[in-house]
C-alpha cells in the first residue's frame, strides 16, 4: 500500500524519516509491508515483499571512516566497497559499525536504519547508480517501511555526495 504525503501532513507525526521529509516539503510515498523477525537480508526482504527491482532499493550502511561515523546507501543487490566509501570521505581506512552503535547513533534500530532523520547529521554518499533512477526506496525508519522518493531529494535532505561505493556480483 503506497501513500504520498506532502507538506500539508501534521508535524509530529510518523517516523522521524516521515516528519523530515515533511517538514521539508519533500514529496515521497510509504510502503508497508509484514517484517518477517527471522529475516536478516532487510533490504532484499523489502525489495521481494513490495515487488520492487532490487536496484531501485537502497541499504543504509553505518560505516566507520578512520575512526568516524559516516552513512553509506547502496543498492541490496550489492555490496559495500569499503576502500571506494573511505575515498569518498577523504578517509583511508573504513569498517562496518557495531550494530549497538549504529542504533545508538541513528536512534533506529538495524533493519530499519534510515538515511533521513538521525539523531546526528552524519557525513553520507550515495551510490552513483542512483542517479539513473526517478524514484528509489530507502528504509522509512522501522523494520517493514520503506520510502519512494527522488535522489535528489534524498541528496538535499542529507546533504549527501554521490560516490562508486558498490560493487556488484
Amino acid at each position: 500500500m503506497a501513500r504520498n504525503l506532502r507538506n500539508g501532513k501534521r508535524a509530529g507525526t510518523g517516523t522521524p524519516a516521515t516528519v523530515a521529509l515533511t517538514v521539508a516539503g519533500i514529496t515521497f510515498t510509504v510502503h508497508n509491508y509484514e517484517h518477517d523477525p527471522r529475516q536478516r537480508a532487510y533490504g532484499t526482504e523489502a525489495a521481494t515483499a513490495l515487488q520492487f527491482d532490487p536496484a531501485k532499493v537502497f541499504k543504509t550502511l553505518i560505516v566507520d571512516v578512520d575512526d568516524l561515523p559516516t552513512v553509506a546507501i547502496v543498492p541490496v543487490n550489492s555490496m559495500l566497497d569499503l576502500k571506494a566509501h573511505a575515498a569518498s570521505c577523504g578517509g583511508r581506512r573504513a569498517a562496518l559499525a557495531d550494530q549497538k552503535v549504529a542504533e545508538r547513533i541513528t536512534g533506529y534500530v538495524v533493519g530499519g536504519i534510515s538515511p533521513i532523520g538521525q539523531k546526528r547529521k552524519l557525513s553520507t554518499v550515495l551510490d552513483i547508480s542512483a542517479q539513473d533512477l526517478d524514484t528509489m526506496y530507502v528504509s522509512g525508519g522501522v523494520r517493514g517501511m520503506q520510502i519512494g522518493l527522488c535522489p535528489s531529494d534524498l541528496i538535499k535532505i542529507t546533504d549527501a555526495i554521490n560516490g562508486p561505493i558498490a560493487r556488484f556480483s
